[in-house]
């Protein structure tokens, strides 16, 4: 009989390192594996149906993230970031917010609405207004609102304003923070030439496109500083005379207050929340525990509930909302294509704007036989040139069609969120809409110096004059300047002649507005950018109208967008139940999903992909704005 061949010592520690391996890898995936099959028995037998809305109930409204035309992280990744307390993709769909105020202004079951706005980041002033008039038309229908926070940052407060009552803790570290708005940014040009080597080229049109004075100044330029100053101060005033109008204060006696700030703050011995009270910014000082004793004593006591009042939560609210079977709906529709963050190339997820994948959701709303009419709401500062030209096309292919196209702008639809916008047949922007900026620039940047710090030349040869001229280790040919210049002038003439043919005036005419200068809405409309001062709503309606769709129960409005998976909507709703979170917060796979969900979806930074690589032989134009106050 053979005896079988022995291995040698090598061989046997290979296999043996193999093993170990393979061991391994079947460990994880079974953990993983019998944490997912936990978590879906968890939901199947522990999250049960939703509890039904008692009479009498309180509205809690405690958004988390910042307000967005549209989620940029999946179901999963929102409800992972909950589960485990985890600040990235925390957002609120500006969308679902509206929906459950206007819902709970006429819920006979819905008696208040309580507002408790710590965790809302900062978001656009179109958005919050919005929501701001959302909230004034609960309390219009008697509904009681009640606000109460930690502290309120001025985009918190002009929510909170809108309220019946206003509460602060008493031992507030921020107050109310009226201090105005700023723009300040970093600027590079020591770093990178001075010490570093590095020459950008900066090539543009208009004295005021700013986007990429950082890389070649130390400061802010004269212009920018002027074109800032004007539409900050319009948002500014308008921020006031809203947050003023609902507490009954004068707009210029809130100005005084904020640049009092110093000198009141240490005449209340450093007391915020007394400050906030004595300027009757707050109706009182009341801990968390008293606000809820408070709605307890007005409400119907749940001992289940936190706070011990009959409540239901913003989330919840909108389970309810979505919860009844849809109904047939044969009417016609008008489709809302969401436009939002900046505008690259190709196709790109929710949150970014892509030329192939925005192309691609407006080209089915063109081919969809029941979309009668299309509303592009826009919420982007731009990107780049040819993307947006990308979607533009498709803009003016709608109308071609036969289908009207109008134009929602949202916090933001400036340089090439304006040029996707240019050609609809109407423009709505709210008063504080940061739009404009028509202009175009490039960067091109050349480190032969850098390299020539550490004793690195670059030397060879070409068979034409220009060849190898855009290598970055080579100084930047003047000719090759030339160039570059010639062609961002030339997207500057398409910019602004497409901008006249669309908007019915002369190519001067738009120059005057344009040369990358940013305006509020209210200024764009009395400069003939924008047509009506109005929101989504107006929008929808004129885009019906132009369909001859009949009155507002005769048209439906739909979403076109990208959605979530079926498998990927269920876990989202599953997760949202205590079984759900509990699971998931025990079993620390939220944080390995999410993490893998932000390496996914890193935020895009178009001004690096704009510093190209040797033998990538060219300069991207640009329109884009850095234009968000702070």
């Amino acid at each position: 009989m053979n005896e079988p061949r022995r291995r040698g010592p090598i061989a046997r520690i290979a296999i043996g390192l193999w093993d170990t391996v393979n061991f391994t890898r079947r460990l994880v995936f079974n953990l993983l594996f019998l944490a997912l099959l936990v978590l879906v028995l968890a939901m199947l037998f522990g999250g049960g149906k939703l509890a039904p809305i008692g009479e009498r109930s309180t509205l809690v409204i405690a958004p988390e993230g910042r307000l967005v035309e549209q989620y940029s992280c999946d179901p999963l990744s929102r409800s992972f970031a909950r589960a485990t307390n985890s600040q990235d993709c925390r957002e609120v769909r500006l969308r679902d917010l509206l929906r459950a105020l206007d819902a709970a202004r006429t819920d006979t079951r819905i008696e208040r609405v309580v507002l408790h706005l710590d965790d809302l980041q900062p978001s656009g002033f179109a958005s919050l207004r919005d929501v701001a008039a959302a909230i004034a038309k609960v309390k219009a229908a008697k509904k009681q609102v009640v606000a109460f926070g930690d502290n309120y940052s001025q985009g918190q407060y002009l929510l909170a304003a809108q309220a019946n009552e206003i509460y602060l803790d008493p031992m507030s570290q921020g107050g109310v923070m009226l201090e105005g708005l700023a723009s300040y940014r970093q600027y590079f040009r020591e770093a990178l030439q001075d010490k570093l080597g590095v020459d950008v080229h900066l090539f543009k049109v208009g004295e005021y496109k700013s986007a990429a004075e950082p890389y070649i100044l130390d400061g802010a330029s004269p212009e920018s500083k002027e074109a800032d100053l004007f539409w900050m101060n319009d948002l500014w005033q308008r921020m006031l005379a809203d947050a003023g109008k609902a507490r009954g204060i004068a707009p210029a006696t809130l100005a005084l207050q904020a640049d009092a700030l110093a000198e009141q703050v240490k005449a209340v011995n450093g007391d915020l929340a007394q400050l906030a009270l004595n300027q009757k910014l707050v109706d009182g000082l009341k801990t968390r525990e008293e606000v809820e004793d408070l709605l307890l004593e007005r409400g119907v006591a749940d001992e289940g509930a936190a706070g011990g009042f009959r409540q239901v939560a913003l989330d919840t609210y909108l389970q309810h909302l979505d919860g009844a079977l849809p109904q047939a709906d044969v009417r016609p529709q008008v489709a809302v294509v969401v436009a939002e963050g900046a505008i690259a190339g190709g196709e790109l997820p929710p949150g970014q704007v892509g030329g192939e994948s925005t192309s691609m959701l407006l080209r089915d709303a063109r081919d969809d036989d029941n979309v009668k009419a299309v509303v592009l709401r826009v919420n982007s500062p731009g990107g780049e040139v040819f993307a947006s030209e990308q979607i533009r096309r498709e803009v003016a292919a709608l109308k071609q069609a036969g289908k009207p196209v109008v134009v929602s702008m949202g916090d933001v639809a400036a340089s090439g969120g304006y040029w996707i916008s240019m050609n609809a047949d109407r423009i709505y922007a709210d008063p504080s809409t940061i739009t404009g900026s028509i202009g175009i620039f490039g960067l091109f940047p050349t480190i032969d110096r850098s390299l020539g710090k550490i004793g690195v030349r670059t030397d060879g040869v070409s068979t034409a004059k220009y060849a190898g001229a855009f290598d970055i280790t080579r100084p930047l040919d003047p000719g090759v300047a030339t160039t570059v210049q010639s062609v961002i002038e030339k997207g500057y003439r398409d910019f602004t002649g497409k901008v006249a043919q669309a908007r019915g005036r002369s190519v001067q005419q738009i120059d005057e507005v344009a040369r990358g200068r940013v305006w509020s809405g209210a200024q764009a409309r009395e400069r003939g950018l924008v047509d009506v001062l109005g929101g989504l709503d107006a929008a929808l309606a004129d885009a019906a109208a132009r369909a001859k769709l009949g009155k507002p129960d005769a048209w439906q409005a739909r979403y076109i967008e990208d959605s979530a998976t079926p498998l990927s909507q269920w876990f989202g709703g599953m997760l949202q139940s205590r079984a759900g979170l509990s699971v998931l917060q025990a079993s620390g796979i939220g944080e390995l999903v999410l993490a893998r969900q932000l390496q996914a979806q890193a935020p895009l930074r178009f001004i690096e992909n704009a510093l190209r690589t040797p033998g990538n032989a060219r300069v991207t134009p640009l329109a884009y704005c850095f234009c968000m106050p702070q």
